[in-house]
Parts: C-alpha cells; structure tokens; sequence
C-alpha cells in the first residue's frame, strides 16, 4: 500500500526543496489519471479534496476508491481535505482515514482561528495526519480588478499562529488568489523567506494555476514544499470533454469520452510533475 503519512512526503520535499503536487480532484476518473501521472513520473503525489466533493460522493464512498486506486501504484501518495472549516467534516476524514487536513479558520478572528485550530492538531496528531493552517482568506481571481492584495496580517501575526497552534505547515497569503489569473500574478516571496527562516516548517502555495514556471521555481527554492492546483484540473477535465464531444457529434460512448478526459488530465497533472521538480523523486515504500 503506497498511501504514507502527507508529513512523509512534504518532510522529503521540503529538505531537498522540490514540490510535491497538491491536486484537488473532483470524481474517480480525474482521481485515477492524477495517480496514474504519478506513476508514470515517479512522483510522491498528493490527491485533495474540497469540501464539496466529499459532500456530494460521501465520506465512505470517496475513501474506498481512493484507497483501492491508490493501491495501483507503487508511489508514495496521500489524501488531504482541502479547505475546510467544518469540524465535524475533519473529524468524520480523519476517522476514515484521510491522512492530512486544512483547517480553514481564516474567516474567522486571528484568536478563534487559533484556538479551534489548537484544537484539530491535537486531534490529528491522534491519527498522525498532518495539519495545514492559514490565517487569511485567499481571494477569487474573478472577484479581483488587478492582482490580489498584499497581506492585511503582520508577519509576527502569522509567526506567533504557526508557534501557538503547531500547524505542521502554512498557506501564507503573498498576492496568490484561486482561480485563473488574467495575468501573472506579483508575490510578495520574500515573506516566503521570512516564515521557512524563522519558523522551520514547509509552506504550501495556493493558486498555482496560472503562474510562471519561474514563479514556482522561485518559491519552492524557499519552501513551498506543497503546490496547490485545482483550476487547472477543472479546465482541462471540462474543456477535453468539450473538445471530444465537438469532434466526435452524434457518437454518444461515455467510455470513449472518459478515455479522453482521463488522459487529458493525466497530461495536465504530468506538467505539473515536472514543473515543481518530484519526478524521480518516488522512494520505496514498505
């Protein structure tokens, strides 16, 4: 079984500073190509989950299929919660057996975030899964004018957060948004710089989609061990089928149909691979 704990997997990343792929899937068939990317490249991957698609397939449901795909690849792999903010959704994951979890406190205040995040570690450690923690909530692209605004937090905010609540890693807001940017985004990296040198632990990029391939190289040569993609997984999931049903009218094959958005999204994820520098970067798993 090649599914390990996410801290495994972010630890090695962070040391030899590559990135591991965080790709929040949406059904089975965009679950299976991801895999099958990290397969082909060798990769340790880590396959997300938001709150909505473990809503609509069910908790049990979605942990049984990842646990028998996961089972067909020899890589190291793991399953995260990806931003949520619904405590009993945490426990009813980390009970099944997702292996990390986002707590997403960032609407509320700095201290409430605090103390119900203090309180997920505690109980993550008992399922030794990773806790990924942030204090600011991360724009929409489309919700934007311009590029996203710096952080509104003062560093020493964040610091004393990460300190108190013993988050194992942190999404710091640096002008990163979700969704497509329609340009490439200005970061504030050093700030990057600032959380790996004086509290030790990885950080995760959100919204990768859309950024240079310097961008992401930049950043993970400071920490961001763990790169978030989502938007990119949706567009080419979508826009293959699209492509398939308008170069094939009136051919009504759902397994012809499937074939081509699996291996669309499996190109997307192998991009990614590459990118953020894990390929080859697989060790045995016992």
């Amino acid at each position: 079984m090649p599914i390990v704990r996410t801290q495994d997997i972010v630890d090695r990343a962070f040391e030899e500073r590559y990135g591991v792929a965080a790709i929040n899937v949406v059904n089975d068939l965009t679950m299976a190509a991801v895999l099958a990317a990290a397969q082909e490249l060798q990769a340790p991957l880590i396959v997300q989950t938001s709150v909505k698609t473990v809503e609509a397939m069910g908790v049990n449901v979605l942990y049984v299929l990842w646990a028998e795909l996961a089972e067909a690849v020899s890589v190291p792999v793991a399953l995260h919660l990806d931003h949520c903010p619904d405590r009993d959704l945490i426990t009813a994951c980390l009970r099944a057996g997702w292996n990390s979890v986002l707590f997403d406190g960032s609407k509320l205040s700095v201290e409430e975030n605090q103390r119900q995040c203090v309180e997920v570690v505690a109980q993550a450690r008992d399922y030794g899964a990773l806790v990924e923690g942030e204090i600011e909530p991360f724009a929409r692209v489309e919700d934007l004018t311009g590029n996203a605004p710096p952080p509104e937090l003062s560093l020493e905010t964040a610091l004393a957060f990460i300190e108190a609540t013993g988050v194992d890693v942190f999404a710091p807001a640096i002008g990163n948004a979700h969704g497509m940017y329609r340009a490439t985004p200005t970061l504030d990296n050093q700030r990057v710089t600032d959380i790996v040198e004086r509290a030790g632990i990885p950080v995760a990029l959100h919204g990768g989609t859309g950024m240079s391939e310097d961008q992401f190289a930049d950043l993970i040569a400071r920490g961001c061990a763990k790169v978030n993609i989502s938007t990119a997984l949706k567009i080419r999931f979508m826009s293959s089928g699209y492509d398939y049903m308008s170069a094939n009218p009136g051919t009504y094959d759902p397994p012809s149909l499937f074939r081509a958005q699996h291996a669309a999204v499996q190109e997307m994820a192998a991009e990614h691979i590459r990118m953020f520098g894990s390929a080859g970067k697989a060790w045995e798993v016992l």
